[in-house]
């Protein structure tokens, strides 16, 4: 019998939680099983194996981060949009660094796959970013793959405890929102 209050949603969410204390890449289900208080078989009720595990929380981490986006972006265009954007990604992967390694190179398995309709959802508030600066259609894949490099790569090098030099890094992070905005509006 599986045990009282855990179900795959609350597997998903220890599990998401575990890989930001411990790093994603050394998540395990032993690991997860003694932090919900449980035998290693019993998650399997739950959950159907360790890439099972990572899917799902890939596709949390994908949710959260466009719910961030798009509640940031609220009422916001142009440069505005795209800090709001830019400060609410990067908050969302320092603040979750494990989760969110969950996400890089994990593709949707189809349409009906939690993480297709969360990727969905925060391409769409990327787009709505772009919108302001008059990206061509033809263009709009490398706007987009542009603005989620720079995300990604911030974020992601600040996670990682990455910029040693002595300059204020969020002093760095606006400089570059500022140079991606002028860069985008050039686009015009």
């Amino acid at each position: 019998m599986p045990r009282a209050g855990l179900d795959p949603a609350a597997v998903v969410a220890a599990g998401a939680a575990l890989a930001d204390e411990v790093g994603f890449a050394r998540l395990t289900m032993g690991m997860l099983a003694e932090r919900v208080g449980v035998r290693t078989p019993s998650l399997y009720k739950h959950i159907a194996s360790q890439d099972d595990l990572n899917r799902r929380i890939a596709a949390l981490a994908v949710t959260e981060a466009s719910e961030a986006v798009g509640s940031a972006i609220q009422g916001y265009a142009g440069k505005d949009a795209l800090a709001a954007a830019s400060r609410a990604f990067r908050g969302y992967v320092v603040a979750h660094p494990g989760r969110y390694a969950a996400t890089v190179g994990m593709e949707p398995t189809g349409p009906d796959d939690p993480m297709a309709a969360a990727s969905v959802r925060l391409m769409a508030a990327l787009k709505a970013v772009l919108r302001a600066y008059d990206v061509p259609p033809g263009e709009m894949t490398h706007a987009l793959r542009a603005l989620r490099s720079f995300l990604h790569g911030f974020a992601t090098i600040e996670a990682g405890n990455g910029f040693q030099w002595a300059a204020d890094v969020d002093e760095s992070f606006e400089w570059l929102i500022t140079l991606m905005d002028r860069g985008l509006r050039k686009s015009d």
